[in-house]
């Protein structure tokens, strides 16, 4: 019995940071102040300061440990953050208006003593949390130069046991794993979710018919379609950059190869051609080429094409074991599965020079997913036993771990930035 479904999730992801980065750049996020009766929960520069410190890459000031609070650039005495070690000062104030949050926010280098964002925004009360991945998003970028991901979206996938009976969750949550809401339930397994570039659907693997077909998932309307349903194996979909193709593993003609599938057509090409299992096709950054594993060279390695006639190429040598790959969208990295010394981790290679780095320290990790500003990672692994989810940086500093109240989580697949 299958279960579509589009509710808040009884059991959202729970946060553990579980390591900072030494080079974490000192901001303060002062409290902003709050004009007209603004609904409680969680405070937009609480979500902000959250934010900002599960990035990885900012050691953020508690309140309690502020000599002011002030909530606009003429409050601001630079002395005081000075004394606190501050690099960056972010203030701001948020009214009601009707059923509306508007938010007003500024950002300053104390040193130089400059405003380098002012920005006002604004959203209904029910999306006071997006207002503040928003703002999030905006003070991330103005600091680091590069696009804030805290506005994109996780997908992953749930299993529980209850009395030995097995319940799969494909799920959509926020970054930091709150307001997930459970989009499909399955007693058999849901693997391999991936989001469309305008993040509207989503492909996956369902074994619901007991044989693995991939299907499209539009998320507004909760309509499915089997878009690959072919005798044999249908895994590992992959959306085209303009959304018009999947890259796909089939084995219909008896061996496991890499394929296109135009989406409105149907119509099938077939990218590669070899005696050895090729599967878990990646489109590359610049989208005329992708990324393969394949055990063409007696194990798992990852090989690169660089369109659909090129001869493949092998990427990876470090170890005999290198599978799954994941590119960054600029085209520098490529991130994948690498066993080393018996423990499986994550790590990248830098395609131009071949420089190989394990980024994590953790022994069963799988499922790489690289945010769209190329920034953090999202991996599962093992922990007390149980399947969880970690986001580093991009450069393997610990940031934080999401695991799910009840059972394991896996699968974990990030969405793009939609502009």
């Amino acid at each position: 019995m299958l279960w579509l479904v589009s509710v808040q999730a009884q059991a959202e992801l729970m946060i553990t940071i579980s390591e900072g980065v030494e080079s974490a750049i000192p901001v303060a996020v002062v409290p902003f102040k709050e004009t007209g009766v603004v609904p409680g929960g969680d405070r937009l520069s609480d979500i902000l300061r959250d934010d900002l410190t599960l990035s990885g890459e900012f050691n953020t000031l508690a309140p309690a440990k502020m000599l002011s609070l002030p909530s606009r650039g003429d409050d601001v005495f630079y002395r005081d953050w000075r004394l606190l070690g501050q690099r960056y000062l972010v203030v701001g104030e948020v009214t009601q208006q009707g059923d509306r949050l508007n938010a007003r926010f500024e950002v300053f280098d104390v040193a130089s003593q400059q405003r380098i964002l002012g920005e006002t925004a604004g959203a209904p009360v029910a999306s006071a949390r997006s207002l503040a991945h928003y703002i999030s998003d905006k003070v991330y970028e103005a600091i680091t130069g590069v696009p804030g991901a805290f506005s994109t979206r996780l997908a992953y996938v749930t299993l529980q046991s209850n009395n030995g009976q097995l319940l799969y969750k494909l799920q959509v949550s926020d970054v930091d794993g709150k307001r997930a809401r459970v989009r499909l339930e399955s007693p058999e397994p849901i693997l391999s979710p991936a989001w469309s570039p305008d993040a509207r659907k989503l492909a996956y693997v369902s074994f619901e018919t007991g044989k693995p077909v991939v299907y499209i998932h539009e998320l507004a309307s909760g309509q499915r379609t089997a878009i690959a349903d072919f005798p044999g194996l249908n895994s590992a979909p992959a959306w085209s950059a303009d959304g018009r193709s999947l890259l796909l593993t089939l084995s219909k003609d008896g061996n496991a190869e890499i394929y296109k599938m135009d989406i409105a057509s149907r119509s099938l090409t077939r990218l590669t051609n070899h005696w050895s299992i090729d599967t878990e096709g990646s489109w590359s950054a610049d989208g005329r080429g992708f990324f393969f594993t394949s055990d063409r060279s007696g194990g798992p390695q990852i090989y690169h094409m660089e369109n659909e006639r090129a001869e493949p190429r092998r990427v990876t040598f470090g170890s005999r074991y290198n599978a799954r790959p994941r590119p960054s969208d600029d085209g520098r990295y490529v991130y994948y599965v690498h066993q080393r010394e018996g423990a499986f981790h994550i790590a990248r290679t830098h395609l131009e020079t071949g420089e190989e780095t394990v980024l994590t320290r953790t022994q069963l990790d799988e499922s790489p997913s690289v945010s769209p500003n190329g920034r953090m990672l999202i991996y599962a692994t093992k922990q007390g036993g149980r399947s969880v989810l970690t986001v580093i940086t991009s450069e393997g500093g610990s940031s934080y771990t999401l695991p799910a109240s009840e059972g394991d989580v896996r699968e974990p697949a990030w969405s793009p930035i939609v502009r």
